[in-house]
């Protein structure tokens, strides 16, 4: 049965709620592709950031089926593992990877929140005809929109007056308060305690914020209009500056943001073509070499993986000074 609702509350039904997207038995890796997805050189690359920041253990926040860390045991069998997800724990996970809905206390870690925080239902606002910004209704069953009330809370004023201001925007102009992003990220890197904090996802500053906002829809592979009955992924872009902030306010005393494409050369994902002669005196060799710079392109390309957008903070330790210096 449809009803009308914020954005915020209608997603956090249709992706959480009974039946949802996020605890449907095919997991996210049935509608659309990741960074794990396309290859597991991000695998090797996190197991490599985590051994450069001289921890053992790696936490991934919104873990969906498992598939990064079981990418990680085959390349670093030696780190410790573990997954948090609002989903149960996968029936085909090794036994020695923890599982949890929340994130673990204990030894220092690689925390890592690959396209988690893109999943954390906002509110999306539209200026009105008469310069007055108003939260976006919608029909959970039709995707149908309508403004609401003006959005006068005293949090989501400030919030957008901060990182996302209106004032002077023409009507139609839309913006999404990503305060439960900073408060999710905040609980995240408190956690810790101590470590590494990683968030990757596709995002934009102040510098960049669009216009018409970033709200998507996806379903098996294809991009579709939003529409938030379980049935699709309903996402959002993330304001990296205000997540930064908020993981600094939380503790973190360090941060740095790059993009995917940047990090990951930085740690080694360079998508070098082999050399033509390796072919003649080695061909498995090259065609290994070929497959991994093929691989290697699709998560650094522009356009497309490479242009998302990494938050690395450093959570009572510093940041390795190899993404420093990327």
């Amino acid at each position: 049965m449809s009803s009308w609702s914020s954005w915020r509350k209608a997603a956090h039904r249709a992706l959480y709620g009974p039946g949802g997207f996020y605890l449907r038995p095919e997991g996210p890796a049935g509608h659309f592709r990741t960074s794990v997805h396309a290859s597991p050189l991000f695998a090797g690359a996190l197991a490599r950031l985590a051994r450069a920041a001289n921890v053992s253990r790696v936490v991934d926040v919104g873990a969906g089926r498992g598939e990064l860390l079981v990418a990680m045991t085959r390349i670093d069998p030696d780190l410790h593992l573990h997954g948090v997800d609002v989903a149960a724990r996968p029936d085909a996970l090794p036994p020695f990877i923890g599982w949890s809905d929340t994130i673990p206390d204990g030894a220092p870690a690689l925390l890592v929140a690959n396209e988690w925080l893109d999943n954390v239902p906002v509110d999306v606002v539209e200026v009105d005809g008469k310069g007055v910004p108003r939260i976006v209704e919608v029909e959970s069953g039709t995707g149908r929109e309508r403004l609401g009330a003006a959005a006068t809370e005293a949090d989501d004023a400030a919030w957008l007056n901060r990182w996302w201001p209106l004032n002077g925007a023409a009507p139609g102009t839309r913006a999404e308060i990503g305060a439960p992003r900073d408060e999710a990220w905040a609980a995240a890197v408190h956690r810790l305690g101590r470590g590494l904090a990683v968030a990757i996802d596709y995002g934009h500053d102040r510098d960049s914020r669009p216009p018409a906002g970033t709200l998507a829809g996806y379903r098996q592979g294809r991009a579709v209009d939003p529409v938030p009955d379980g049935t699709c992924d309903v996402t959002w872009h993330v304001a990296v500056d205000a997540v930064a902030a908020a993981g600094e306010a939380a503790g973190a005393h360090g941060t740095v943001l790059r993009t995917q494409r940047e990090a990951l050369r930085a740690l080694g994902v360079e998508g070098t073509r082999p050399p033509y002669d390796l072919a003649r005196s080695n061909p498995r060799a090259y065609l290994a070499a070929l497959r991994d710079a093929g691989e290697a392109g699709e998560l650094t390309a522009r356009g497309g993986l490479g242009d998302f957008r990494w938050v690395v903070q450093g959570v009572g330790m510093d940041i390795p000074a190899l993404l420093k210096d990327a």
